[in-house]
């Protein structure tokens, strides 16, 4: 696993906020031992025309050679490769793509982002995703009246997965209700609270909104968001909102005011098929759900373009929200031949930016969103298969049944070589930059529940990967409780407070408390670089490396010893064990030496990375 290595983390680029026409210093190295480098290359894509930069040799530090170069950033999205010459005559090529005797597809080239800087509190983020009607219900809730569509349920009643009650099942847990648990929030070490939607609708899931003015009295209404809203400020978190902006409930009066009535300003909101007005696209068919159209300039103003705009609203005084999260991001603007989904995104963040540049924009794409993901305007995104699916593949137990996140195939088994090659194929067109901003969840709102079909012992492996791979750790609200559920309707369950302090419940928090502290405890893990040290079928082994410290982590299901060849920076030579079951131990060679008894994770501090200064 030792080979030449690059990645986007400040150890090997100088900038993280690079502008156009700024020069970045690019750094490459090489571990002593392997195919010595004679000469060293960097191959930049400017406006899809390859342009070289030859590279210096720095000299050498903890076993490895260093190199660098300086590029200047051409275009908002700025490939980049190594051409290594090495003293045999023969030549390879370093990538996101891997280390190949091949040529590298521009598609997988690293890539600088010009533009569009994430916020800085999003390194250190922890995201909490809460779906208020089953979060915790205050007692203002009992006063308040259901309307006509919702059934309700007592809190300790099942989740009924099957219609009428599918969907319109309501618990009453409301906003008040979230900030009287803001404790246990803040406990875990959780940093922002993202909440599915709060705007009116004719469900539970609320994501078929029939207004995006005013929050849903049955939630407590506009002021008690704003009660959430400053009780979440004041501990130091953040708050993150959840908007849909390729559809709307049948419900919302823009759809209710164009439905049936040709020549209303609101028609054009909306694809209607014939001249009455009556048929319309729909997401998925589902009738209630109405499909944006975004061709429409008065849709935009009124949605996503401007300080007057409903995506200005609620970042703007009094409330001040720290972002959005967009729900089916992936088909927002797109419907056959039209695709206007860059154009909306872009005027999406850049009302944001006029309003508060220091928000968060993540987009949901459920599948591979890559060439979405180019830094232009969503700073990351909840998607699945690269990190969700991966885990529950890999750590799941064996289960013809298993709901897989919708794909009729079926739940999949892999290795763990299979898992790092998955992840490692999905990441590879993604910038590093919007990789951080990248969700890792175990499971949300719209899956089933990952501890339903865990294999015995493997949570603390997955909870652990989640939150030490680069990417944007997510706690689906009651996976601290060890709550299941078979399908995402079913994952909705209430969350059993009066059960908190049950051992095996509290055992299970402790697990996310401990795992959440050490995330935010090491700047490596947040904003590090990422080296594979060993893939086998059972056990992966990575390094997290920054200057001021690396974490070392170990995660296998099965009986662990394996050999790391030096050099490895650090070796096993003042490590610290910050977590789990293992032992590590340093050979006569120098080599580091993994012990353990399987299902494992366990991981080290390590000190951070010394490297020669940059001659470029």
């Amino acid at each position: 696993m030792l080979t030449p290595h690059h990645d986007g983390s400040p150890l090997h680029v100088s900038t993280q906020d690079a502008a156009l026409g700024d020069e970045v210093i690019v750094r490459l190295r090489v571990p002593r031992g392997t195919r010595a480098v004679a000469r060293a290359f960097v191959r930049s894509n400017p406006d899809h025309e390859p342009v070289w930069v030859e590279a210096s040799r720095d000299g050498e530090a903890h076993g490895w050679e260093w190199w660098s170069a300086r590029i200047t950033v051409a275009n908002p999205r700025h490939g980049y490769r190594w051409a290594l010459v090495h003293d045999d005559g023969t030549s390879s090529s370093l990538s996101q793509g891997g280390h190949t005797a091949l040529e590298a597809l521009d598609g997988v080239d690293f890539a600088l982002v010009a533009g569009n800087t994430p916020p800085e509190w999003l390194a250190d983020t922890v995201l909490y995703q809460v779906f208020p009607d089953r979060f915790a219900r205050s007692a203002a809730a009992d006063d308040r009246e259901l309307p006509d569509w919702a059934i309700p349920a007592e809190w300790g009643d099942p989740v009924d997965p099957e219609q009428p009650g599918r969907g319109h099942q309501v618990y009453g847990g409301d906003l008040d209700g979230i900030v009287e648990h803001l404790d246990h929030i803040q406990g875990l070490g959780a940093t922002l609270v993202y909440h599915t939607p709060i705007f009116p609708g004719r469900s539970n899931h609320r994501y078929d909104a029939s207004r995006f003015d005013a929050v849903d009295p049955l939630l407590g209404g506009d002021e008690a968001y704003l009660r959430l809203i400053e009780a979440v400020h004041a501990r130091g978190l953040r708050i993150m909102g959840d908007l849909t902006s390729n559809h709307s409930g049948d419900a919302h009066e823009w759809f209710v005011a164009a439905h049936g009535h040709p020549g209303a300003p609101e028609s054009a909101f909306y694809y209607f098929r014939n001249a009455e007005q009556t048929e319309y696209e729909s997401w998925l068919g589902v009738p209630s759900l109405p499909k944006f159209n975004w061709n429409s300039p008065e849709l935009r103003r009124r949605f996503i373009e401007g300080g007057d705009s409903i995506v200005a609203k609620w970042l703007d005084a009094p409330y001040r929200t720290d972002g959005w999260r967009i729900d089916v991001a992936n088909m927002t603007g797109r419907l056959g031949a039209e695709d206007l989904n860059s154009e909306v995104r872009g005027i999406l963040r850049r009302t944001m930016v006029e309003v508060n540049p220091d928000t968060l924009l993540l987009g949901e794409s459920t599948n591979d969103a890559a060439s979405d993901l180019q830094g232009d305007a969503w700073h990351g995104a909840m998607t699945y298969p690269a990190f969700t699916r991966g885990v529950w593949a890999w750590l799941a137990g064996p289960n013809e049944d298993a709901w897989f996140f919708g794909i009729p195939t079926g739940l999949p088994v892999y290795t763990a070589r299979q898992f790092v090659d998955q992840l490692q194929r999905f990441t590879s067109q993604i910038p590093w930059r919007v990789r951080l901003g990248c969700m890792q969840p175990l499971d949300t709102h719209d899956t089933a529940r990952f501890a339903t079909y865990a294999a015995e012992d493997t949570v603390p492996l997955a909870v652990g990967l989640s939150m030490t791979l680069p990417g944007l750790p997510v706690v689906f609200a009651g996976d601290e409780f060890g709550l299941v559920g078979v399908d995402g309707e079913q994952s909705r369950t209430p969350i059993p407070w009066d059960r908190v302090d049950e051992p095996e419940i509290a055992e299970r928090i402790g697990l996310y408390r401990d795992l959440i502290g050490l995330r935010r405890r090491y700047t490596a893990l947040q904003t590090g670089g990422l080296r594979w040290l060993h893939v086998d079928d059972d056990t992966i082994v990575f390094v997290r490396e920054g200057a001021d410290d690396a974490v070392l982590v170990l995660a296998s299901r099965g009986r662990v010893d394996v050999a790391l060849p030096a050099p490895l920076v650090i070796g096993g030579i003042g490590a610290e064990k910050v977590f789990g079951e293992a032992t590590l131990g340093v050979a006569e060679d120098g080599s580091a030496v993994l012990t353990a008894e399987g299902p494992v994770f366990a991981a080290w501090l390590l000190p951070g990375v010394v490297a020669p200064p940059a001659t470029a």
